[in-house]
């Protein structure tokens, strides 16, 4: 089949692809209406050395992940809870919350997902400010000239992470279309038997058809 060929196909059938797209991009979006939102809110909290030397800007960026560590546990996920006066347990708790760190940027980042916006800014914000208090806590063990402080970036501001009508609408309208489309050339492949044109003759014989013969009305 060449290019031709597949735009008569396109044509014929093609408004079979497009009737697949919106059926699918509208199931998509009232499916997609009808989940209840999920809402995230990112804390970050700067890890800032004393002084900018080599030296204990690599100690801070090596601690990172030991901040990490100590932030994402059942130990920590508990006394968010007892903070907040929450109903959950700690397993619950965490499995909505990801902590990680930024060893580039210096920063650790703390994402807390919820039903509730103003309750994920809320788990956001007491986690971060668990680390704050971490942090103090090691800084009075050390010289002044050694300490690596830890500093909120910024107020946390939930935002709707799921679902995403809109690109959920995209893809089913994307994803019903290729179904059309494969179900389109499979109905032309089990027709590809079938005489309609003279070029399907040319084709099938392999020689010029010289002459039609017109239908009697």
């Amino acid at each position: 089949m060449n290019l031709i060929d597949y735009g008569r196909i396109i044509i014929r059938r093609g408004w079979i692809m497009i009737l697949l797209g919106i059926i699918a991009a509208g199931a998509a979006f009232l499916f997609s209406r009808q989940i209840d939102p999920m809402y995230r809110a990112t804390q970050k909290v700067l890890i800032i050395p004393s002084r900018s030397d080599f030296g204990l800007t690599e100690a801070a960026r090596q601690i990172l992940n030991n901040h990490v560590a100590y932030l994402d546990s059942s130990l920590r996920a508990g006394e968010v809870i007892d903070r907040l006066q929450m109903d959950m347990t700690p397993g619950q708790l965490r499995s909505d919350v990801t902590i990680a760190a930024d060893q580039l940027s210096l920063v650790i980042q703390i994402d807390a997902n919820h039903r509730d916006p103003g309750e994920a800014a809320r788990i956001a914000s007491a986690w971060g400010d668990l680390l704050l208090e971490y942090r103090n806590e090691l800084n009075q063990q050390a010289r002044r000239e050694d300490r690596i402080e830890a500093r909120i970036q910024d107020t946390p501001v939930p935002f709707q992470a799921s679902p995403n009508v809109m690109i959920n609408t995209v893809v089913g309208l994307i994803a019903g279309i290729f179904v059309g489309g494969i179900i389109v050339f499979v109905m032309e492949y089990l027709e590809s038997s079938i005489v309609r044109r003279r070029e399907d003759v040319e084709n099938f014989a392999g020689l010029p058809v010289l002459a039609t013969v017109p239908d009697k009305d």
